[in-house]
């Protein structure tokens, strides 16, 4: 089977509604239906899927999801947003700043960008509206900041990415925090522009903001301390040497029911049992992918796709700048079409040792990956932050997407940064 005619059929199965993880699992053994001679039998197919999750790393993606689904019953979005807004609400942007800077803790205890659109625009888009701000201006900031959830660490996509490459989860962690604040900062100058350019309602800002001031630093610092230092846990046990992401994570779980069952009082024992089914669900969904995705990468390597690919590409362009640019249009386009999981498992085989061909870190290829994805999930027809968005608010899908052009132009910015500076990735790493 050629090249092209495999993946022309797999974006026609994609594009019919089959769901992703069957279109893998169909696509790893179609070759060896259609070719009795070819290696990677069926059989061989389950064994990948079977191993492809007998992972220790894979262990955190549940545990941080959990982690998430508790601290988004115990309210943490609210009290992170008042500590922040109490310095930054009085000035211009200072309400939207606030919510991208909610966005980037938020994701750094979730680790998921539906879950931290959900979780921070379910309380932010109402007040920002309520403040005398657009409603598809506020919904965008919110769509487009979710984005970070999966670039500050912990990230379960950083974890996905580890499994598909065997780098190391501790170092991608600690290398995705300078990124992640590259972003949020490129975002907040976004919304600084656009406020400036169309103006606030000063007497609405006043008035909130004096309530918020109101409450007091010590009040505010004191509610949302136990939330402010969940990352701190959970980084600060990693680049510690005390934990490994896996144990991490199963920290947080522990520390997200305490702060929510005894500190906040927002969760009971009771409801546990219901947070379990639902992280179940969730999850249950993901691993399917990661399988399914385990065997389709396999597929490929033994068609030797990824290397044809890889010569095909380094063969025609031998400018490193140029490759770079062309491996990130290709994860632009592939973002708006699949979710960032299935892609982090199909494409790191295809395009890592093309990476590291030109001299590209792992680490620093990850992260550039993961921010690229990131964007697609704010773009159509596949973004699933603006289906999160959309059903919260009722505003359609284009006309969120539309007013997110700014925050992804300044969001890719961001990204040629991260592509073309590693250190910006692996500072820290190198520490």
């Amino acid at each position: 089977m050629t090249i092209v005619l495999f993946f022309l059929i797999l974006f026609a199965v994609i594009a019919i509604g089959t769901p992703v993880a069957i279109v893998f699992g169909g696509m790893a053994v179609l070759p060896g239906i259609l070719d009795a001679s070819f290696p990677y039998t069926v059989e061989a197919a389950i064994r990948s899927m079977v191993s492809g999750l007998d992972s220790f790393t894979l262990l955190a993606v549940p545990l941080f999801m959990l982690s998430g689904i508790i601290m988004a019953k115990g309210g943490i979005s609210e009290k992170l947003f008042n500590f922040f807004a109490y310095f930054i609400g009085n000035r211009t942007a200072g309400m939207p700043c606030a919510v991208i800077i909610t966005c980037m803790f938020y994701g750094a205890i979730s680790g998921s960008s539906p879950a931290t659109v959900s979780a921070v625009g379910a309380m932010t888009i109402p007040f920002l509206i309520s403040l005398g701000y657009d409603g598809v201006f506020s919904t965008s900031i919110v769509t487009v900041a979710g984005g970070l959830g999966v670039i500050i660490p912990p990230s379960i996509s950083y974890i996905v990415y580890s499994s598909a490459s065997g780098a190391s989860p501790s170092a991608l962690f600690i290398g995705g925090i300078i990124p992640g604040i590259l972003i949020g900062i490129a975002l907040m100058i976004c919304a600084y522009i656009k406020c400036r350019k169309s103006g606030e309602d000063k007497e609405k800002l006043a008035e909130n903001y004096n309530r918020i001031h109101d409450m007091g630093f010590w009040n505010l610092f004191k509610e949302s301390f136990a939330a402010l230092l969940t990352p701190v846990i959970i980084l600060g046990s990693i680049y510690g040497g005390i934990a490994s992401p896996t144990e991490a994570a199963a920290v947080s779980v522990i520390y997200a029911l305490i702060i929510s069952i005894f500190i906040y009082k927002t969760l009971k024992i009771n409801e546990l049992g219901n947070l379990l089914v639902e992280g179940c669900k969730t999850y249950v969904t993901i691993l399917f992918v990661i399988s399914a995705a385990t065997a389709f990468g396999r597929a490929l390597t033994m068609l030797r796709y990824p290397q044809v690919i890889s010569e095909g590409i380094l063969g025609n362009i031998s400018n490193r700048i140029a490759v770079i640019l062309v491996i990130n249009l290709i994860l632009l386009v592939f973002g708006m079409i699949l979710d960032n999981i299935p892609n982090i498992m199909i494409l790191t085989p295809i395009f890592l040792p093309m990476a590291t061909a030109i001299g590209m870190d792992p680490v620093h290829f990850g992260i550039m990956m993961t921010a690229n994805l990131a964007i697609g999930m704010v773009t159509p027809p596949m973004g699933i932050n603006l289906y999160v968005a959309s059903s919260m608010t009722k505003i359609p899908v284009l006309k969120i997407a539309r007013a997110a052009i700014p925050f992804l132009i300044s969001f890719f910015i961001a990204l040629l940064l991260i592509a073309f500076i590693p250190q910006l990735s692996l500072w820290l790493v190198g520490m």
